[in-house]
């Protein structure tokens, strides 16, 4: 099969006010225009009929933080345990929904509502639109880009949660045009006149060192606190 995969916490509610949490690896995003995701769910899931019955649901992502809750939803029922209890998560309200909650401690709230069930044999795919998205504030930078890497994202793989680990490029960068690392001439034969000046070797390191601390890393302050 396809590996590896995200490993979300779904969280769904029927009409009548009962709530439950479903781990699920067989997700992902369909559409970019109108915004689309699915996520695939055996019909003997105690989660199934209420995502069926009130058509939605919300993608929450999953953080190392998050990895026992993640774990324990995928392998407990809700016929038999409360997991909002259990995992000490906590409902939220989600902005476009009427049924589904939201589980605070994600840092993604994704909320979806279905559009099509497509019976496929023994998982069920809910395919729906994403009406909302809900992030945490404590990942946003000063200038409002949400830094979602920075959440600490989980992955899941043959029976494994595992982290992101290292970034290894970004978006494009095998053919992106390397800058040029060369010198400018013009400091090159500034250096060159120096060494080659009698008693100007000294005022030529003070002038190289005073380059060399103008340059100032680029800091973004974020916002403390979740």
């Amino acid at each position: 099969m396809i590996y590896p995969l995200p490993a979300v916490m779904v969280s769904t509610a029927d009409r009548e006010g009962g709530s439950n949490i479903l781990t699920v690896a067989w997700t992902g995003t369909v559409c970019t225009n109108p915004p689309m995701a699915y996520i695939s769910v055996r019909p003997e899931r105690y989660s199934y009929h209420m995502i069926k019955e009130s058509g939605e649901f919300v993608i929450n992502l999953t953080t190392k933080q998050l990895a026992r809750a993640t774990d324990y939803c995928g392998v407990r029922s809700g016929r038999d345990v409360d997991k909002w209890k259990e995992c000490r998560l906590t409902k939220g309200g989600a902005s476009s929904l009427k049924y589904a909650p939201v589980i605070e401690e994600a840092p993604v709230n994704i909320e979806c509502k279905v559009k099509s069930i497509q019976e496929l044999g023994s998982h069920h795919m809910f395919l729906a639109e994403v009406t909302a998205v809900q992030v945490d504030e404590a990942y946003m930078d000063e200038k409002g880009k949400f830094d979602l890497n920075r959440t600490g994202l989980i992955a899941y793989s043959h029976g494994e949660y595992l982290d992101l680990g290292k970034k290894l490029g970004t978006f494009g960068y095998s053919v992106r045009k390397k800058q040029d690392a060369r010198k400018p001439k013009a400091a090159g034969s500034k250096k060159a006149n120096a060494k080659n000046a009698d008693g100007k070797k000294a005022n030529a390191r003070n002038a190289a060192g005073g380059k060399a601390s103008g340059k100032k890393r680029a800091m973004t302050q974020r916002k403390a606190g979740r």
